[in-house]
């Protein structure tokens, strides 16, 4: 255990609070006009899941857990959850949907992702920052709509809904920020 000033722990840090281990979901420091600035921590506990918020002064010190991040690709997902293997030494492992989260539509077969683990208990899982999908329904571009501003809606080929600009049709490939599942760019290939 390494311990940390609270200012410095940023999302994907695991944390560990009274023997039990802590990932960080959003990470945020609040400088008031008047007072002592303080780090407001969002965390879900990794024994069972349940979410707690946290409140540090900036200088207090937080005990930082050792975590193992490593290059995984990901193979398949089936009952047990998502599986991923290591590229060096063809190990296995099954990650469970709740660690996995808001990233699961945009797994695809072969991506390489980053898992982190903590005595070989995957913690949190990191996808590249952009994917290439498919548009497989959107509205037709209408005439004279050239406003630059302005967005429709899509369905991509892994079912997230998205936003679009008008000239973007249906079977156009396009790339799409893993984060927020916001629209980038027209795909080169």
């Amino acid at each position: 255990m390494v311990k940390v000033i609270a200012s410095s722990l940023r999302k994907g840090n695991v944390v560990d609070m009274d023997g039990r281990l802590y990932v960080i979901l959003t990470a945020e420091n609040i400088h008031p006009g008047k007072g002592t600035p303080v780090t407001q921590l969002d965390m879900r506990r990794i024994s069972d899941g349940v979410k707690v918020s946290e409140r540090y002064r900036t200088t207090e010190q937080v005990e930082r857990a050792f975590v193992e991040d490593r290059d995984y690709t990901f193979l398949y997902q089936d009952g047990e959850g998502f599986h991923f293997m290591n590229p060096e030494t063809y190990e296995q492992t099954a990650v469970p949907p709740d660690v996995v989260g808001d990233a699961a539509p945009y797994l695809q077969e072969g991506m390489t992702v980053m898992l982190s683990t903590h005595n070989g208990v995957p913690l949190t899982v990191e996808l590249p920052q952009r994917v290439t999908l498919e548009i497989v329904e959107t509205e037709p571009a209408m005439k004279g709509q050239t406003a630059s501003s302005s967005y429709k809606p899509a369905i991509l080929s892994n079912g997230v809904r998205t936003a679009v600009p008008p000239h973007v049709s249906a079977g156009t490939r396009v790339v799409i920020q893993t984060s927020d599942g916001s629209y980038v760019e027209r795909a080169k290939d």
